[in-house]
């Protein structure tokens, strides 16, 4: 009789900078332990590109990055950043985006979920959304330029890019998204001020939401949104917007849910053939880099999603299902919930649960 052969899947790490490291660490010793536990094989190929890769060599990562990425099933990404060296608009253009752009991982996804036996700002006991961000044009589409620099007459001009293919694929996703979960849709827009390229995605939802009449979609404006986030999130679910909207309030739904170390994300080509990437999204944080306190459950959740995102359900839930026994004991809280755990003790406490 043959072997029943094991399923492999190549990952890329990247851990970057400061506490990058160490989550990335983290989350991959859970990884390990879940794959272990559903019988399959994660095999990683760990790269060094960073801010200090960017000292040493003047680029974020080499000529052929993209290239040698292309080979691997999935990214996991730690942090990029470290402003004291490297000015946050060359190391984020020069590793996050020029990878999301190369290989079209144009949905970026945030679960912002308040997990049992964590505590956020609100005075709310549920808080469940799942935002869909635009995620390689709009209001990052890195179109404009500056003339007469360091002149009276100095000109910056920022243009963003909205294309109806663009705007619609997103859409269709959100739409797609909110079948599975309760039906129900927000687009987020700033239509009354920006009246060509909001007024157009407005246009694109009503008629994208022709093909999904069990969706109830309502619009709303980013600042509506943003206060109905604080005030009344309980009557949100998903919510669809554009790169910097998304960008916006997706960190306020991290502080919701208790803080940029819950916050994580995954960035996908729906259609497959590249790989997608998965990160926490709470940056490299350097004032407390290499102290072993980062709440790694950010970079957890980002690997549970990438699990999901393979094919690997079961494995993906079972992650979940352990970083909600973690935090519902009590025992394992970290920095930023009042707790004194580790970046190692809650990791241990992740793996245990499973």
């Amino acid at each position: 009789m043959m072997d029943k052969v094991t399923k492999e899947y190549k990952i890329a790490l990247i851990p970057g900078d400061g506490v990058g490291i160490e989550v990335i660490g983290a989350a991959w010793r859970v990884l390990n332990a879940v794959s272990d536990k559903f019988g399959f094989k994660l095999v990683s190929e760990s790269f060094d590109w960073s801010c200090q890769y960017y000292e040493r060599t003047g680029k974020m990562m080499p000529d052929d990055g993209i290239e040698t990425l292309r080979k691997f099933d999935s990214i996991l990404l730690g942090a990029v950043g470290w402003p004291e060296q490297v000015p946050d608009a060359i190391s984020l253009h020069g590793l996050l985006l020029p990878i999301r752009k190369a290989f079209d991982l144009y949905v970026n996804a945030r679960p912002h979920k308040l997990l049992p036996g964590t505590s956020g700002p609100l005075k709310k006991e549920h808080f469940d959304i799942l935002c869909i961000r635009e995620n390689t044009e709009g209001e990052y589409s890195g179109a404009g330029g500056r003339v007469h620099v360091g002149t009276a007459d100095e000109v910056a001009v920022e243009t963003s890019i909205f294309t109806r293919r663009g705007v619609e694929r997103i859409l269709r996703y959100g739409f797609e998204q909110a079948q599975k979960r309760s039906g129900k849709l927000a687009s987020v827009t700033k239509s009354n001020a920006q009246r060509h390229s909001m007024v157009f995605w407005d246009e694109v939802t009503r008629e994208v939401a022709s093909d999904y009449p069990n969706v109830e979609v309502t619009r709303y404006h980013i600042d509506a949104i943003a206060a109905r986030f604080v005030m009344q999130p309980e009557t949100l679910d998903v919510v669809v917007g554009s790169n910097l909207f998304g960008d916006i309030l997706t960190d306020l739904g991290a502080a919701i849910q208790g803080g940029l170390g819950f916050a994580a994300s995954a960035n996908i080509n729906p259609a497959g053939g590249v790989p997608s990437m998965f990160e926490p999204v709470h940056g490299s944080a350097p004032d407390i880099a290499g102290q072993g306190i980062a709440n790694p459950l950010a970079a957890i959740w980002s690997g549970a999603l990438m699990l999901e995102h393979l094919g690997e359900f079961s494995a993906g839930m079972a992650m979940l299902s352990a970083i909600e026994s973690t935090t519902s004991s009590g025992k394992f809280k970290g920095r930023d919930q009042g707790g004194s755990a580790t970046t190692d003790e809650i990791a241990s406490a992740v793996v245990a649960a499973l």
